[in-house]
């Protein structure tokens, strides 16, 4: 399926909602719009909305989605036309989606942890099997195999995770939260480690990491592909036992065995009780 069929988009206002289910449309700056446009397709087949606190109990989730049937490129004039001639934004540009019927999710998409989501492109079939937002991430096969090996082992990760390092910003490819320190986790391919400028850059990416908290591990295609139990999974599990377990919202740490990645973890004492 092709990347960015369906769009996930934030929605941080109630009034935005009641535009795309009254009105039927939405709408992107055109500026935000870059930084996905050129690895996606465009414009997407459908739109589903990521809702923030504002929502109340649908907070943290999506909810609904709708097909989109075309797209304009407009200024914010053009939406809004009682807004001020000397309004700072009304010649900004925005690509308006015009929508069909929204509609609910038979089961909402659950956000674990609160992070900030703005746009996620990914394919219908993710869509459709996604139970939470880490498994609609659609950046790499590499990716895919580790999320889905983490899950086996029951390892909670956050994917594509927004950390900002004084001036710059970095997104994680999965981000793990432990008691006494964080583990960044990196699906390299065949890049690491090449010498010139990209291997220059990584190097300054995983001093600011390190020095802001986080612990990366990095992993090859080949540890991905022929080793992605025994040796990858393994030095995560290390790694969270090293820095006190993983977070857990009942108050115990997670411990896991590096020895049976795919067995049974430490029981916190509310599991046992």
């Amino acid at each position: 399926m092709p990347r960015g069929e369906v769009l996930v988009a934030i929605m941080n206002s109630k009034a935005d909602m009641r535009l795309a289910r009254e009105a039927g449309w939405y709408r992107i700056p055109v500026s935000s719009a870059k930084r996905f446009l050129s690895k996606c397709r465009w414009p997407p087949r459908w739109i589903a909305f990521y809702q923030t606190k504002v929502f109340g109990d649908e907070r943290y989730a999506i909810n609904y989605y709708a097909a989109v049937r075309r797209v304009q490129v407009v200024t914010r004039a053009d939406l809004f036309p009682d807004l001020p001639r000397n309004h700072p934004k009304v010649n900004r540009k925005y690509y308006k989606l015009v929508l069909g019927e929204l509609k609910a999710l038979p089961q909402p998409i659950y956000s674990r942890r609160f992070r900030r989501v703005v746009f996620i492109p990914t394919t219908v079939e993710k869509f459709k099997i996604a139970a939470e937002i880490n498994d609609l991430w659609d950046e790499s096969p590499l990716e895919d195999r580790l999320w889905a090996i983490f899950k086996q082992a029951r390892i909670q990760a956050e994917r594509q995770y927004r950390v900002d390092v004084d001036d710059k910003i970095y997104f994680l490819d999965f981000a793990i939260f432990c008691t006494r320190r964080n583990v960044a986790v990196e699906a390299d391919g065949d890049t690491y480690h090449i010498g010139g400028e990209p291997g220059e850059k990584d190097r300054k990416r995983n001093n600011d990491l390190e020095s802001h908290g986080w612990h990366v591990l990095h992993f090859n295609t080949s540890e991905i592909h022929e080793h992605p139990v025994d040796y990858c999974t393994s030095k995560v599990m290390k790694a969270i036992n090293r820095y006190g377990g993983l977070e857990n919202e009942a108050g115990m740490p997670i411990q896991h065995n590096p020895k049976d990645p795919l067995g049974p973890q430490q029981l916190s004492l509310l599991d046992e009780l």
